[in-house]
């Protein structure tokens, strides 16, 4: 079985520094090789001093890094992709003008023949520091890119006050607060930061989202014995920050986006898998377009063994993970990112699988 090449799906507003980011990608001396898919190669302004030669739709570069444009079907480019000699370390797809990345991270789920090559690695979204706030306002993709990522770019983080950032970050968890954010200026950061996150592995869940699991956003851990008596009954004051309008904590603001909005739920009574799998897929089926990212850990009934899954959408994906650990609190916690979600039918439906 031959290692799946990494895919990392990067998106962002125009001008927010993607760019800048792939050209860094495709020229630092960085050792590996990647293939960057852009939508055109023309406009997202690949700089041309780095090419060394082309056939139409594949352009080496001079580190060895190659970029292609889709003209044509994803499927098809990556299938060439992988087809050529020398494989390669990672693919990087940036999605300028598909609003959402949903269709192009659905891709690596649906598709038999990408599958068995690749595996999707993490939506990363490049977003400006100074122009995000006007973004949510007016543009509805902004917010699907923000709810969508596992690592968010918070990028030219020169251009604004500090707490203008603080603000802005605010604004950020409220719609998505388990992903992984950072400051950046002229789209600098480590790769590592950006590529090879497994964000989509199962296994990984938790290595990467520590915070989604153990606190609530404001650095409480969820191991103090006084948070648990709520965990059963609606409130979630304790969750991820940005539910409720505006109240702050240590003199930082949380914001609850009206459309956009994370429902997270734990107990620490088992659950019933007769109940749950059937209730969570036809949660998908029913309001899978309207949830873009779901996932969690479950405990259930009579198994020694934690279950883990994830969304995108209607696809759910998970499976045995490993024993639960000796003095490990068997708790199920799960946590569906979406637009205008039905929350009491959520955390009712939930409920109903306990054991």
């Amino acid at each position: 079985m031959s290692e799946k090449i990494p895919v990392t799906v990067l998106t962002g507003y125009l001008g927010a520094g993607k760019t800048t980011l792939l050209n860094r990608i495709l020229s630092e001396p960085h050792g590996k090789k990647y293939a960057v898919i852009v939508n055109e190669f023309g406009e997202i302004g690949i700089d041309n001093d780095l090419v060394v030669n082309s056939d139409e739709e594949i352009f080496e570069m001079n580190n060895g890094c190659v970029c292609c444009t889709v003209r044509g079907d994803l499927i098809r480019i990556i299938e060439g992709l992988v087809r050529r000699k020398g494989k390669f370390d990672a693919i990087i797809v940036e999605t300028t003008g598909l609003a959402d990345p949903a269709p192009v991270a659905q891709t690596f789920f649906m598709d038999e023949a990408v599958g068995e090559k690749t595996r999707l690695d993490a939506v990363v979204t490049v977003a400006d520091a100074k122009w995000l706030k006007d973004r949510l306002k007016d543009a509805p993709e902004a917010k699907n890119q923000i709810a969508f990522a596992d690592v968010i770019l918070l990028n030219k983080t020169d251009l604004v006050s500090e707490p203008e950032l603080q603000e802005i970050e605010a604004r950020i968890r409220g719609i998505n607060p388990y992903a992984k954010l950072h400051r950046t200026q002229r789209s600098q950061i480590a790769l590592a930061e950006v590529l090879d996150r497994k964000a989509f592995d199962l296994d990984r869940i938790l290595d990467i989202e520590p915070d989604f699991l153990h606190n609530d956003g404001n650095g409480h851990d969820h191991h103090g014995h006084d948070h648990h008596h709520d965990h059963d009954h609606g409130h979630h004051h304790d969750h991820a920050p940005g539910q409720g309008q505006g109240h702050g904590h240590g003199g930082v603001k949380h914001y609850h986006d009206e459309h956009m909005q994370s429902v997270s739920i734990r107990t620490d009574k088992p659950l019933d898998p007769d109940k749950f799998f059937p209730w969570v897929q036809d949660l998908v089926a029913k309001d899978g377009p309207s949830i873009l990212r779901s996932k969690g850990i479950l405990s259930f009934k009579n198994d020694p063994e934690r279950f883990v899954f994830q969304g995108v959408h209607m696809i759910l994906d998970g499976d045995h993970q490993r024993p639960w650990k000796e003095g490990e609190a068997r708790e199920s916690r799960i946590v569906f990112i979406g637009r205008d979600l039905p929350e009491q039918r959520i955390r009712e439906g939930f409920a109903a699988c306990v054991a």
